[in-house]
């Protein structure tokens, strides 16, 4: 499997191809003149006239991304009715509306299956499709509260502030401080323009944009374009003039956005609810027809046989499954809600249960998503004050750009006092920073009058500048005439540069602070003044790992979840925060060496893995795929464009409610805070979840698997039917409702610990193992109502049914409690209250029931006070019996639920 044929198709195009087709346009537009760029737009520079705009939205159309909507309220209900076991109910329905009310003859018309079967089909369905269709259209409400403008050129001149859907290819666009950029754009103009990218590579440090053409373009990745601006990110500081190049889904965000439309791929939920679905359907169409031949032969009624065997296929169709399935995952949903996780698709709960790898970005997420100044070192490399002194009284004085590093340098307010940096020096002259010096100084006046130059930038460039350095001692004062000044030879030049190194190793971004005091002169400042100046020491930044960040990882290692760093930033600093939040770094892959391997040896390489950084889009979908393909039931954290793709391809795709839209739309599950520890909570709520789901599915299971052992049995020696069809309906009602309180059990701790998927093959060993244990103790009811109540003939059926109505019952019911824990129920494990009560309930019902004046209708009879203590020894004997073979399962396949 290559990147092509993994990535959906575009108009008979993979995304990936689509991807290129922009990424080639913008390389071209990149390396062009402005000249150029006006000429094969057919733009002016006094902007776009009417009849130009005009012609040009009916080429290229409005400037929005193609998304995928939420369908219509009448789609989502059809949608909510496909399901298998649906499906079968309303055969089922069909079968009995025709059977018991269209032939049946007057008097014995009913409509009691129909009713019930109808109030099963239409509870689940209604259900999910309320959950559902909520959760999109408050989705949708949200978007359509927003909207976004642009500042553009036209008509000769004309600023107008206009919606972006109106812009085409050729616009000139006016862009500065806090402006989402409107479309792809080619700078033509720029003055300190900073742009944050973070939403597109997750680089948390905003990218110097400038005009000039880049003659290598081609030989670069489109988002390390200088002068280009793409849809989607935002202008943090400066301004500028650009070009629209492309538009909507042209634009680089939109490859991305085609991308992720269409049908969604099946998720670990919908593979394993499907193999489970289907078992127990086979199993019925095996079991119904035999029972319904082996009645028609032995009792020569075939019509009597197919009501039966319609009874028992209503009986053996766990018809509460979509219903227990929704009422858990809603119920999980609420829970979730109130611990800050909402919840876009119900299935995605099961999902995130069952996780074992979650693939998450950096910034926000393991980090603060803030630039803090982390390290502040003298020449030597020792934690200096001094050397944040010299760099908060840059910082402070200087009026032009102050950028994120600048911020986290005068975050540091007691510094402020410490220097009194608006008492001691006055700000006299500054040279402001640009891109080619990549540094800035200001001058301050001392109160001795003398002149003090601070000057701060990149490592290489200052260190040219730098005659001497500081070699403070035990100095840690702003006492420049007591400080040491050694000379900048080679060997300190060497001390400097492996610092330097060190410190991008850990992953800071490093800069160099300055200084040069002169005597009061004239005010003729300029650059060639940042010489000979005497280096102090280094300060070094960087995006700290948040608090909750450890723990939140060593708790998804203790539940199973391997975690996986995708990023598009670069791969020292992701090494350094995976180093401080616990994610053990075995090795590193990077995109552009991703890109030459093929899927055997990347999914080879993935296992060694766990930081994949400099990623694109595609690159970051490819590998969830992969992971996918090898079994892994992969998660996925990101919130911003590029992680779009991954998003909706993941088994669970997780979103804050702070991401871009797109990332939103995506995802199955947002968090209402950015934060690991979040997750593992939902983590655990997916997990319980599941577990309660699974106790329905496998108590539903096995019971029915032991009931029709006893009905193939009974029908074969019995002179008539071992229980009516409204018999049989009844109690399977009653024990239907007895589940319902499922959702509100607890799960025993060692489930929780580990990643829980359905597993039909499971299902299957636990139906024919624990199934006939039931049919044991079925049989030995029927041995004492056959032998010793003498209910052996036509005449006395009402009393043998009667019997096997309430053991069968009790059995069912009791059987709850047996399996929905690996201990021994009621002594090391209590089922919730709920549960208790209504399994309780439930029992007293069916007791009572041949007592009640119900008993003529549903033809039971009173049972005589002896029957009584062989039921209490039948089910004592049932439980014992279960719990052995339960002790016994455990041990031979280690797995109960």
């Amino acid at each position: 499997m290559t990147i092509e044929n993994i990535t959906p198709k575009i108009n008979g195009r993979s995304a990936s191809e689509m991807d290129k087709l922009a990424v080639n346009k913008l390389q071209n537009f990149s390396a062009s003149e402005a000249d150029n760029i006006m000429a094969m737009l057919d733009s002016r520079g006094k902007g776009l006239s009417a009849a130009n705009v005009t012609e040009k939205r009916k080429q290229f159309g409005l400037n929005e991304i193609q998304h995928e909507k939420a369908p219509a309220w009448y789609v989502q209900l059809f949608q909510a009715f496909l399901n298998p076991f649906i499906a079968v109910l309303i055969i089922l329905a069909i079968v009995s509306f025709i059977t018991d009310v269209m032939i049946a003859a007057p008097a014995d018309k009913s409509y009691k299956t129909v009713i019930v079967v109808g109030v099963m089909i239409s509870l689940s369905s209604l259900l999910r499709f309320w959950q559902e269709f909520t959760s999109n259209k408050a989705a949708e409400e949200l978007k359509s509260m927003v909207k976004t403008t642009a500042t553009v050129l036209r008509n000769e001149g004309e600023i107008k502030e206009i919606d972006i859907r109106q812009l085409v290819p050729g616009d000139i666009v006016h862009l500065s401080a806090g402006d989402m950029i409107p479309a792809d754009c080619r700078v033509i103009q720029s003055k300190d323009l900073f742009v944050s990218q973070a939403m597109l590579t997750g680089e948390s440090l905003p990218l110097e944009k400038r005009e000039h053409p880049i003659g290598d373009a081609t030989d670069r990745s489109p988002l390390e374009l200088e002068n280009i601006c793409f849809m989607g990110t935002n202008v943090v500081s400066g301004t500028a003039s650009a070009i629209v190049v492309n538009t909507g889904n042209a634009t680089y965000f939109g490859s991305i956005g085609k991308a992720i439309t269409g049908k969604r791929t099946e998720t670990s939920f919908d593979k394993g609810v499907n193999k489970v679905s289907w078992l127990l359907i086979r199993f019925m169409l095996v079991m119904v027809p035999l029972v319904f031949l082996v009645n028609g032969f032995t009792k020569g009624n075939w019509f009597e046989a197919l009501l039966f065997g319609i009874s028992v296929a209503v009986g053996l169709t766990p018809e509460m499954l979509p219903m227990i399935v929704t009422a858990n995952l809603a119920k999980g949903a609420k829970n979730m809600s109130k611990r800050k996780v909402i919840v876009k698709r119900l299935n995605a709960i099961q999902n995130i249960g069952a996780m074992d790898i979650l693939c998450t970005d950096k910034t926000g997420t393991l980090t603060m998503d803030k630039i803090v100044l982390e390290r502040h070192l003298n020449v030597f490399g020792d934690e200096d004050d001094e050397v944040m002194k010299w760099a908060y009284l840059n910082s402070f004085h200087q009026t032009g750009l102050k950028n994120l590093l600048d911020v986290a340098v005068l975050e540091h307010a007691e510094i402020h006092s410490c220097v009194n940096a608006d008492e001691h020096f006055k700000k006299i002259d500054e040279i402001p920073f640009d891109f080619q010096r990549r540094r800035m100084s200001v001058i301050l006046e001392e109160k001795n009058g003398k002149h003090l130059l601070i000057c701060k930038g990149a490592v290489e460039e200052m260190l040219e500048l730098c005659s001497h350095a500081f070699d403070p001692g035990e100095d840690k004062q702003l006492h420049i005439e007591n400080d040491k000044i050694v000379p900048m030879d080679a060997a300190m030049r060497k001390i400097i540069l492996d610092t330097s190194r060190k410190l991008n190793e850990e992953g800071l971004r490093v800069l160099l602070i300055a200084i040069k005091e002169d005597d009061k002169r004239p005010l003729t400042y300029s650059v060639a003044n940042e010489s000979n100046m005497v280096l102090t020491g280094f300060i070094g930044f960087l995006d700290p790992a948040k608090p909750s960040a450890k723990p939140a990882i060593e708790g998804l290692h203790k539940l199973g979840v391997e975690i996986k760093v995708l990023t598009g930033d670069n791969e020292i600093v992701t090494r350094k925060i995976c180093k401080d939040v616990g994610i053990p770094v075995q090795s590193i892959l990077l995109g552009k060496d991703i890109e030459f391997l093929s899927d055997g040896e990347l999914t080879e390489q993935l296992d060694k893995t766990s930081i994949l950084a400099k990623l694109s889009p595609i690159q970051k979908s490819r590998i969830v795929k992969l992971l996918q393909a090898k079994g892994h039931t992969v998660g996925f954290m990101g919130d911003g464009i590029n992680d779009a793709a991954a998003l909706r391809d993941a088994d669970v795709g997780i979103s804050v409610d702070t991401a871009v839209d797109i990332a939103k739309e995506s995802a199955d599950i947002i968090l209402l805070e950015k934060d690991l520890m979040v997750l593992r909570k939902g983590v655990i709520y997916g997990r319980r979840t599941f577990g309660n789901i699974i106790k329905y599915i496998k108590m539903t299971a096995s019971s029915n698997y032991g009931n029709m052992f006893s009905m193939l049995g009974a029908s074969a020696f019995l002179p008539f039917l071992p229980m009516l069809p409204i018999q049989l309906l009844v109690q399977n009602l009653l024990y239907d409702l007895s589940q319902i309180s499922i959702p509100w059990d607890s799960m025993d701790e060692d489930f929780i610990e580990k990643p829980q998927k359905w597993d039909a093959r499971g299902i299957s060993k636990f139906m024919l193992y624990i199934g006939p244990i039931s049919s044991t103790f079925d049989y030995a009811t029927f041995f004492v109502m056959f032998f010793f109540f003498k209910a052996n003939s036509p005449s006395h059926q009402s009393l043998f049914q009667s019997g096997w109505f309430i053991e069968g019952l009790l059995s069912q019911t009791l059987i709850v409690h047996m399996i929905r824990t690996r201990k021994i129920p009621f002594v090391q494990s209590w089922a919730a209250a709920p549960v208790v009560a209504l399994t309780s309930l439930i029992m007293i019902i069916g007791i009572a029931l041949p007592f009640s004046p119900l008993a003529p209708a549903l033809k039971l009879q009173a049972l005589p006070l002896s029957y009584f203590p062989w039921l209490i020894g039948i089910l004592l004997s049932y439980c014992v019996l279960t719990q052995v073979i339960k002790n016994w399962f455990i041990s031979k396949f280690n797995q109960w639920l």
